[in-house]
């Protein structure tokens, strides 16, 4: 028996069983003290060790046959000098109420030396007098390690200036730090337990895909980017989170026990978006310069137009349509007259074989000018000499056929950029790019980059009105 030699004096620490002088009770306390994680020894009001089970065995190296029996712990599991100190201060616990906690060195068997941190309390007697003291101890580093863990985890939880999430073995989140709760839109505690998929509208497949593949093969060497939209309580915002992955295994079980994954992450949504926008400058600017060099091996002014636009359509817009003034007497050569805007198409871009966008075809020009009603974007384009951008109504489907209809654009139009051609101070007309459903609205950027389209396509327009002799 590790845990007690079979003596009286185990016994003086009370009952071991329904027969106190039985063998059964002491055989179940040693069982029991055994099988504990913990270091634990027992001392009786003289100072002898009377228990001493498996785990203490294994921090100092004495066996229970070494060390039941012991009176103290001089010569043998503390130097001289501490030994007398020890076993008083274990004692002082059957004077005092509740445990008391000390920090001392104690000597391994192979004369190495051990700081302890232990927790010791009175054991009472049949008469309810103090019979002893029982001390459960552990090696200091380990309560060290186990406190600096839970201070991390609550320093991440607290003062982390990422989301941390904690997921269960179902994909839904268990625990999550003031920042996670902030970037899903909801609060700490109403997020527990409930799918993904109620706070992300758009991404929440990949998001599970890739905690599903954490739980299942490990974590990815390095963060991934995840793109999702936000439904948050004033609309749904579009996100890009960096995120890294941690599988959680339980520490007590012989075989990794999967608990879940651990995500952090970190908006670098606009750190995205300018790395994505540099790359987009980049492309764009090639193309204009490959668009000019092609332009400029053209000899029919017409053509170059034709050439630059289907060039600036790559990547940028479904359709190009461009219009130019009816009347050389345009507004902006008198401004202070009330002359009608009169557009007359020159160039769009037709169907392909396959219903996509085509290369651009010359308009036949009649002079008759498009029926453009008032507060038309490209009508606007003109009167403002400045860009003008425009998307049909989100709701209901069909109205955005309508809107596009109703404007002589393409049925799958959603989104139109309008930009002015200008050249020598005079308005010649308007560029109008189109994009279908499948593409973003235009942005700010867009439209510097249509009117840098724009400018060049004037100088064309200039040129093949100074051939042809006046419009109308």
């Amino acid at each position: 028996m590790s845990a007690s030699r079979p003596s009286g004096t185990t016994d003086e620490l009370g009952p071991t069983g329904p027969d106190r002088d039985g063998r059964d009770g002491a055989d179940l306390l040693a069982a029991l003290l055994d099988g504990m994680d913990a270091a634990l020894c027992a001392l009786d009001a003289d100072g002898v060790v009377t228990h001493w089970n498996r785990e203490a065995e294994r921090v100092l190296g004495w066996s229970a046959d070494e060390a039941v029996g012991r009176q103290g712990f001089a010569g043998w599991a503390a130097r001289p000098g501490d030994a007398a100190g020890i076993v008083e201060r274990l004692l002082g616990a059957m004077r005092a109420r509740g445990r008391q906690v000390h920090e001392f060195a104690l000597l391994t068997k192979d004369g190495g030396r051990v700081l302890v941190r232990t927790q010791s309390a009175a054991v009472r007697g049949p008469d309810g007098e103090p019979a002893g003291v029982y001390c459960a101890f552990s090696e200091v580093h380990a309560q060290i390690d186990l406190e600096r863990s839970i201070a991390l985890s609550e320093a991440l939880f607290q003062d982390a200036a990422w989301g941390v999430v904690l997921i269960d073995a179902d994909l839904r989140p268990a625990a999550a730090n003031a920042h996670a709760a902030t970037a899903l839109g909801s609060g700490r505690t109403t997020l527990l337990g409930r799918p993904l998929g109620e706070f992300l509208t758009q991404g929440v497949e990949e998001v599970e895909g890739a905690l599903a593949h954490v739980l299942a093969e490990g974590a990815p060497p390095v963060p991934t980017d995840l793109w999702v939209t936000v439904r948050l309580p004033d609309g749904e915002v579009r996100r890009c989170w960096r995120s890294g992955f941690v599988r959680l295994s339980s520490p007590l079980a012989e075989e990794p026990v999967p608990l879940g994954v651990g995500w952090l992450f970190q908006d670098v949504t606009e750190s995205k978006q300018t790395e994505q926008e540099a790359t987009q400058l980049r492309f764009r600017s090639n193309q204009l310069h490959r668009a000019a060099r092609a332009a400029g091996e053209c000899e029919d002014p017409a053509e170059a137009i034709s050439v630059l636009l289907d060039f600036s359509l790559a990547g940028f817009a479904d359709h190009v349509l461009l219009d130019v003034l009816g009347r050389a007497d345009a507004p902006s050569a008198h401004p202070d007259l009330d002359v009608p805007v009169r557009l007359v198409r020159a160039l769009a871009t037709p169907a392909g074989p396959a219903g996509g966008p085509g290369p651009g075809l010359a308009a036949r020009r009649s002079g008759l000018p498009l029926r453009y009603a008032a507060g038309h974007p490209a009508v606007q384009s003109v009167e403002r000499t400045s860009s003008v951008r425009a998307s049909a109504p989100a709701d209901p489907p069909g109205r955005a056929r309508e809107w596009a209809r109703a404007r002589q654009w393409p049925e799958d139009s959603v989104h139109a950029l309008c930009s002015v051609l200008r050249s020598r101070g005079r308005t010649l007309g308007v560029l109008t790019f189109l994009r279908a459903a499948s593409r973003s609205r235009f942005e700010r950027l867009d439209a510097t980059y249509a009117e840098s389209i724009a400018a060049r396509i004037a100088t064309a327009v200039d040129l093949a009105d100074a051939r042809s002799g006046p419009r109308g």
